[in-house]
């Protein structure tokens, strides 16, 4: 029994090391990113650096001229020498101030540029991931991480390294002058040290806790944010404002709540040694003011070393606070880190076939397809699934809802890879394509339509910017659009509302075929595009389509029959398998 015991008791121990190491090891990894974005930045920093040098270093004069002022000045009754005492003073305060502001201007600059690139790479990166990541997460969450998260990074990257140098060398430069003052009452520092230390050692494992929820709560009001205010109209049309005020009252009295824990803890953590510090700085005026009692010691000399020990203390607490705020960022690195460990879905080829330098046609094929979105093989969407759309054709795809179709797009426009078989673009495996080239000739049109604050023109260029503005002209003319947007003041220089609320669903649709027209694909693939207009408008459009692409493949994908008549093939996605009817 005993030796079972020791016996787990150990792999307890091992599997712990283990743990802390995994732990240790991501910590190192995700420090060293961070270091990627400060590193361009090295000479930018050396010269703040020097600049923090030199102006911890006027810092650390006044003092001593405040001695030289009382002692040699006013006890000496010398006027000359207080003269020159106050004019040295006042030419190295105005120093100070130029050099403070030079200081603020660079650091400001360093700071954002540092922010802005870790930001960048951080949306160039979720710009690779998949669908499937971005359903799986809410949104207010990301954008909590990209806001509040990367910022405090930023801060402890940059602000934090400069306080730390600042701290270091008013703490070595104070240490010096108050061992030349007094090396008796210096040794106060090694008392207080140690016991700031142990304080905050102890306190770390709270700071960071309380610091992680309340990053989770703040990621819960932007997240409810972002999915009501889009949503105001429906909330309206069912009545339900009040519930959703009340929602948000509770998730402000969540954060508050947690706040006010967090504030709690980081008093306790800092007035502690707040407290220590003044106990030693009065200790310094019993001992040091005996000694002017006893006129062992000169007031200049005590005045100074007051000041020396406050400026040491102060960057004590300073770097110890720094410890502390290395736990608060540490969240936050670990939540950016979580998108950043992010995999995406597919992997762009070693080396791409350009599209440009083919004789492209759009023959879309799929071979022996297998493709889910888990591992259990009872999830499969498709299974050995295989059909061709013949390049240039009008192909209809139907079948029952969750039967794979949007999934089917999705493998077309390679969000993701199948997990067996292959799916050819010209008889070329769509790996073998760079995705970003790929899905410039795939032009998809769906029931969701996207659009961007801004004008109509710029809604509609979206996808082709340096498109000419007859060829804008041309396909709005081609969907039926040319009467309203002529009806309308600013005609194609009108701005939409965010995501274009103010539109009828008609003229989202509308306007996303333009859209889709103008960049010319090699491919379009129209889901449930046309659902929001009348069939009239319907068959207007789609006759459009068929002149405007005759001769390029065009998928049709909708539970509308009339949408589907003409089509030169029609396939039917049924358990798994593209069945040709």
């Amino acid at each position: 029994m005993l030796s079972w015991l020791g016996s787990a008791i150990s792999i307890d121990k091992e599997v712990g090391h283990e743990r802390v190491a995994i732990e240790r090891g991501k910590f190192n990894y995700a420090f060293a990113w961070l270091y990627t974005f400060v590193k361009p930045h090295g000479k930018a920093i050396a010269g703040l650096l020097f600049l923090s040098l030199l102006a911890s270093s006027l810092v650390l004069l006044q003092p001593w001229l405040t001695k030289l002022l009382i002692d040699d000045g006013l006890i000496a009754r010398d006027y000359d020498a207080l003269v020159l005492i106050v004019i040295s003073m006042i030419l190295l305060g105005m120093l100070a101030t130029g050099l403070a502001g030079i200081n603020r201007y660079l650091h400001t600059r360093l700071s954002g540029r540092i922010l802005f690139a870790l930001r960048e790479h951080l949306y160039s990166h979720l710009q690779t991931l998949s669908p499937r990541f971005y359903g799986g997460r809410r949104i207010g969450d990301i954008l909590s991480r990209l806001d509040g998260d990367v910022a405090q990074i930023q801060r402890f990257a940059v602000d934090s390294l400069f306080a730390a140098v600042s701290s270091i060398i008013g703490l070595l430069g104070a240490s010096v002058l108050m061992v030349v003052l007094s090396w008796k009452l210096s040794l106060l520092i090694l008392v207080l040290l140690p016991l700031e230390v142990l304080w905050l050692r102890w306190m770390r494992r709270k700071v960071e806790h309380r610091t992680r929820v309340l990053r989770e709560r703040s990621a819960d009001l932007s997240s409810f944010l972002v999915e009501t205010l889009p949503a105001m109209k429906f909330i309206q049309a069912v009545a339900q404002e009040g519930r959703e005020a009340r929602r948000l009252n509770r998730l402000g009295d969540h954060y508050l709540t947690d706040l006010l824990k967090l504030q709690v803890i980081e008093f306790f953590t800092q007035a502690i040694p707040g407290t220590l510090t003044s106990i030693t700085r009065a200790s310094a005026f019993l001992i040091g003011g005996y000694w002017v009692i006893e006129g062992q010691w000169h007031l200049g000399s005590l005045i100074a070393f007051s000041t020396y020990l406050g400026m040491a203390t102060g960057p004590v607490q300073s770097l110890l606070g720094l410890y502390v705020g290395i736990q608060k960022m540490s969240v936050s690195l670990d939540r950016v880190m979580d998108l950043q460990r992010a995999e995406p879905a597919i992997d762009p080829p070693e080396k791409a076939i350009p599209l440009k330098d083919l004789k492209a046609e759009g023959e879309i094929c799929f071979e022996q397809v297998a493709f889910s979105y888990g591992e259990k093989t009872a999830s499969q969407i498709f299974q050995a699934a295989s059909g061709v759309f013949p390049a240039g054709a009008k192909v209809a795809l139907k079948g029952a809802s969750g039967a794979g179709k949007s999934t089917l797009v999705d493998l077309i426009m390679r969000y993701y890879d199948p997990a067996e078989g292959r799916v050819l673009l010209d008889g070329i495996d769509l790996k073998e394509f760079n995705p970003a080239d790929l899905r410039s000739r795939i032009a998809l049109v769906s029931q969701d339509i996207t659009l961007f604050r801004g004008s109509i023109d710029e809604n509609i260029r979206y996808a082709c910017p340096a498109a000419d503005n007859q060829a804008v002209r041309t396909v709005i003319e081609r969907v039926q659009l040319s009467q309203w947007v002529d009806s309308l003041p600013l005609g194609l220089d009108t701005l939409l509302g965010e995501r274009g609320t103010q539109l009828s669903g008609g003229q989202k649709q509308r306007l996303a075929i333009a859209r889709a027209l103008l960049q010319d694909p090699l491919v379009l693939i129209l889901d449930e595009a046309t659902s929001a207009v009348d069939e009239a408008t319907e068959a207007q459009v789609i006759a459009a389509v068929d002149e405007l692409f005759s001769g390029r493949t065009r998928i049709l994908i909708s539970h509308r029959s009339s949408t589907l008549e003409g089509a030169d093939h029609c396939f039917c996605l049924q358990q798994g398998q593209l069945i040709k009817q």
